[in-house]
């Protein structure tokens, strides 16, 4: 099924995919990316996105498998008894609720290096002055990435209490120590409220049973919880 193609028509027999246009050709972005960039920009038409935002970000779990919660308890099986689910990282724009960017990756793993590809994907969509995360994402690089590279203003990132350290020895997380917003951080919770919509409206349960049709079965949630809020 792989032969050259014969020109803008596809003629009887020819193939899909031209094996020689591969190398020439520059990658292109992502559908879903292109959908999203278009939901934000017509949120900014609107007047639900400006130009200093406040966003958040946090993680959560998703299942995989084919028996349901209420199945699992009839039977007596633990419910999370899984190794491995699909995790979701999500960045949250405060305001609207509106998912700027989303990550899947296999859980359980550490929160911390997570934060800077989210945060790299939702600064195209959204103009961020403030960030806020939880004690999972707390790292001095996190706090230099968002500030120095993206340009960041403040990074609002809840201390992890390390065993045996009481004084923070970098700069961002020393910030943090002296003098931590905690009315700023009540504003985080905006993004557990998006993901308890999500998962309410759009159910927690992926049907897809590999990665890569799990990995497509989010984003068109993402754009569906989107695009529901626009319609709002």
């Amino acid at each position: 099924m792989v032969g050259p193609s014969g020109g803008d028509r596809a003629d009887a027999g020819s193939a899909l995919v031209d094996p020689l246009q591969g190398t020439t050709t520059p990658v292109k972005k992502s559908r879903f990316y292109e959908l999203l960039d278009t939901v934000f920009q017509d949120a900014a038409k609107r007047g639900m996105v400006g130009c200093k935002e406040e966003a958040s970000v946090d993680s959560t779990g998703l299942e995989a498998g084919h028996r349901s919660a209420h199945y699992a308890w009839r039977a007596g099986q633990k419910r999370y008894s899984l190794r491995r689910w699909p995790k979701l990282t999500l960045a949250c724009h405060n305001a609207s609720h509106l998912l700027a960017e989303v990550l899947v990756t296999d859980g359980p793993s550490q929160d911390a290096p997570l934060l800077a590809p989210v945060l790299h994907g939702a600064c195209r969509r959204l103009r961020i002055d403030r960030v806020l995360a939880d004690a999972g994402y707390d790292a001095e690089h996190n706090h230099a990435y968002a500030r120095r590279q993206l340009g960041i203003r403040s990074t609002v990132i809840s201390l992890n209490r390390r065993r045996g350290r009481r004084w923070a020895s970098t700069e961002y997380r020393r910030q943090m120590y002296r003098r931590f917003p905690k009315l700023k951080y009540r504003q985080r919770a905006q993004i557990e409220s998006a993901i308890s919509r999500f998962k309410r409206r759009l159910t927690s349960c992926l049907r897809g049973r590999s990665r890569n049709t799990q990995q497509t079965e989010v984003h068109l949630r993402v754009l569906t919880h989107d695009l529901l809020l626009l319609a709002a």
